[in-house]
Order: C-alpha cells, then structure tokens, then sequence
C-alpha cells in the first residue's frame, strides 16, 4: 500500500474564501501554492496575545514620583559646566609642576595642616621664572606635535621622463 507523502497546505495554512478564493484561482499561476498563513492555533501554542493576565511593570526607584524628580531625568538640560582658572591660579600651577617632585618618607604622626597659601604671581613672571631655571625644550626634547595617521609627505625630485634634451619640457617628476 503506497501512501502518499506530499506535504498538504491546506492543513496548515490559510486559504481564501467567497470571492477572494474565486479571484485567485483566476489570477494565480499555481493554484496549489501555498498561502504561506499559518493557522494560528497550529503552530505556536499559546497563540500570541491569547494570555489573559497583563504585564504589569515591576515597581522600581524609578517609578516611585516622590523619589524620582523630573530635573534629575531632565538629560537635554544637562549642559556642560564651564570650568574657569585664572592667570594667578594657572601661574601657580605652572611654578608648582615644573620643579621636580620628591615622594616624601611616610611620618608617623600626620598632621593635617593646609600648604600657606602664597601670593599670587603674575603669568608673565612665572613663564619668566620657569624658562631661566631650566630650558624647556631642546634639540633632544623637543614639544609635542598634533597627531596625524600618516606620513608626511616631503617631495624629492625623480628623474625626468624620457625627452628630448634640446626640446622644451617644462614638467618636473617628484616622488
């Protein structure tokens, strides 16, 4: 007994009906193709959107109104804060970190007690003052350069192009 083993898709798909069934017979290249609409009870058991519970949102710190203003969500006022350093501050800061730093040995007492503070110096005399004790830059040690991701291109003179030597030729070759 043979059985027939061709898979039917009228078992597990859609089909039209009434007038749409009529329309596709007369449009349709194979009528035995496919809808390719699966039934919905079929193939995904439970259907989707047949559960009838609700999701509901977990309460979280967030949700809660009293703990959760709106300028702490408020991101598109966020600006950024301006940071401002004077000429006196940026003059002791300059002075500061051009001497050499010493770790000191650990104390056994520590006592916290603040710098004295100094008086402010003028930018000008402090630039003055870090350039006469040591030079900053030398041929060995030389100031940072921008970073670019190739190489510089430096043009060197190639051989010229095969001419004649009385002719004019104005093209120069580089590489």
């Amino acid at each position: 007994m043979a059985t027939r083993k061709v898979a039917d898709h009228t078992l597990y798909h859609l089909s039209p009906k009434g007038f749409w069934k009529r329309f596709r017979d007369a449009v349709v290249v194979n009528p035995e193709i496919s809808s390719g609409l699966p039934i919905q009870g079929v193939h995904r058991y439970p259907p989707p959107a047949s559960r009838p519970e609700r999701y509901s949102t977990p309460a979280t710190k967030a949700s809660d109104p009293a703990q959760n203003p709106y300028w702490k969500r408020d991101v598109r006022r966020a600006y950024p804060q301006l940071s401002v350093v004077t000429q006196s501050e940026l003059s002791g800061l300059l002075i500061e970190h051009s001497q050499t730093q010493a770790v000191a040995a650990p104390a056994a007492d520590k006592s916290d007690v603040p710098a004295a503070a100094k008086e402010p110096v003028d930018l000008v005399q402090a630039i003055a003052h870090i350039t006469s004790s040591k030079k900053i830059f030398t041929e060995s040690r030389l100031p940072p350069k921008l970073p670019i991701p190739h190489k510089r291109w430096i043009p060197e003179r190639a051989p010229d192009a095969p001419h004649d030597p009385a002719a004019y030729f104005p093209m120069l070759m580089f590489k």
